[in-house]
């Protein structure tokens, strides 16, 4: 592995790797958004790198032009929060990406930091389910596609090196443990969806005479570890959509400016982003004049994540607080809100991060269309209406404290909802990795999987 001297890793020779981003081709980078290689890649063994190790960011992207700093600490961390998922193999050093993914004893993902730590990181094992739910929990891995991707990988670490003696024994096993993981934050869909699908899964091979437990086992691995291709798959679709659809809104060869809340970039997905998606994709259009984030309150997830991508990308980009809204759509002229989502029902109404409903009260006053970018996976068609979403509560301590530090007055009540949900009819359209969708028409989506 790498090795780290306060929080930054030494910096590797990068000069040989020839293989470009997908949204970016300027950009060197791994074969997949996600892998990023410690060492040369070869221009004729690009799928064999000679590797020390193998990290898998939650999209971070790889360096693009910018200060060697930049790239030293981009390609191995990133400060903040966020979905840094690291594979160390601890007996095998040289293999093919895969192979090393198979081999897999441990997962490690970058830890909160608070802001008086802003720019240093540390690393947290995630040796099993109880890691995996408590990194979840605490917020230490969030947006909702990345949580299902951690939590599901979580039980593939834990599996790995266990027997099971019977099939029955290992579908007991995978299902109480998912459960387990849902629980973790209920809000967030994906991480049941996700749960849902595997047991099936697991459920149908356990039927099937002619398959050992061990190789359920093994497809059970497989199956977690091909979640995190389909995720930034998803999120290159929905930002391709996403672009198409704002743009048609736009004078030709003219740009635009925009709104988000939270993060849904790299940090909050496998990669690449929903709503950040789909501002990268008008960015490399040309066709992005500036992009306004919220603070996000009160994890500031816009001010430490989504700020950190947009510098890091070289967007345009400006922090506002989460209060300012309304003055900034009456003194700029924004073309449209691209949000993301951690539940949507199936009359179309969304929850999202805290903050999101009142942004789209106050868009629809200002006849700002309003976009919600999320997978499919993130659609639950189980729920008929936002108001049967169950809203997960925060500790009051996320309120009252940054850091170590109080801010509120000691004795204060505090309410933290972290979501709330937006109706339906506040939303232009749902932009997905199939289409965009008027709300009432995202039940077209069950025709199309």
């Amino acid at each position: 592995m790498s090795s780290l001297v306060d929080g930054v890793p030494s910096k590797p020779d990068v000069s040989d790797a020839s293989v470009m981003s997908p949204w970016n081709p300027t950009t060197p980078m791994c074969p997949r958004p996600w892998c990023s290689i410690t060492g040369n890649v070869p221009a004729n063994r690009q799928h064999r790198p000679k590797t020390q190790s193998v990290t898998i960011l939650g999209g971070a992207q790889d360096v693009r032009t910018g200060p060697p700093e930049a790239a030293r600490i981009n390609r191995y961390r990133v400060p903040g929060s966020g979905t840094v998922i690291r594979v160390s193999d601890r007996r095998s050093r040289n293999h093919h990406p895969e192979e090393i993914a198979g081999r897999r004893r441990i997962w490690e993902i970058v830890e909160l930091l608070g802001p008086q730590e802003t720019g240093r990181n540390r690393y947290i094992s995630i040796a099993g389910v109880e890691d995996g739910w408590k990194v979840i929990s605490k917020m230490q891995v969030r947006g909702a596609p990345a949580i299902a991707i951690v939590g599901c990988l979580s039980l593939a670490v834990e599996i790995y090196n266990e027997t099971f003696i019977t099939k029955q024994m290992f579908k007991q096993e995978i299902e109480g443990k998912l459960n387990y993981l849902v629980s973790a934050r209920p809000t967030a869909v994906n991480m049941k969806l996700a749960a849902d699908d595997l047991i099936g899964m697991v459920n149908d091979w356990v039927e099937k005479s002619v398959i050992s437990v061990t190789e359920i086992k093994e497809r059970f691995i497989h199956e977690i570890e091909a979640m995190l291709e389909k995720d930034i798959s998803n999120n290159m679709a929905i930002g391709t959509f996403g672009a198409e659809r704002i743009l048609k809104d736009v004078p030709s060869g003219s740009s635009l400016q925009l709104l988000t809340h939270c993060n849904t970039g790299s940090l909050a997905t496998a990669g690449y982003g929903t709503a950040l998606g789909v501002i990268r994709k008008i960015f490399d259009q040309n066709r992005l004049e500036h992009v306004f984030c919220t603070e996000t309150r009160p994890y500031n997830q816009g001010a430490r994540l989504t700020a950190y991508e947009f510098v890091h990308d070289k967007i345009p980009a400006t922090l506002v607080l989460d209060s300012m809204v309304a003055s900034l759509f009456k003194s700029r002229k924004i073309a449209a809100v691209v949000v993301g989502a951690d539940r949507v029902a199936s009359n179309g109404d969304t929850a999202n991060k805290i903050g999101t409903y009142q942004i789209a009260v106050v868009a629809k006053h200002h006849a700002v269309p309003f976009y919600v970018a999320a997978p499919s996976t993130s659609i639950d068609f189980e729920i008929s209406e936002g108001d049967r979403i169950e809203i997960e509560q925060r500790p009051d301590r996320e309120m009252t404290h940054i850091g170590e530090h109080r801010i509120a007055a000691p004795g204060i009540r505090c309410w933290n909802p972290a979501f709330d949900v937006t109706p339906a009819n506040l939303i232009t359209g749902i932009i997905t990795e199939k289409g965009v969708f008027a709300p009432n028409d995202i039940r077209k989506l069950l025709e199309l999987q």
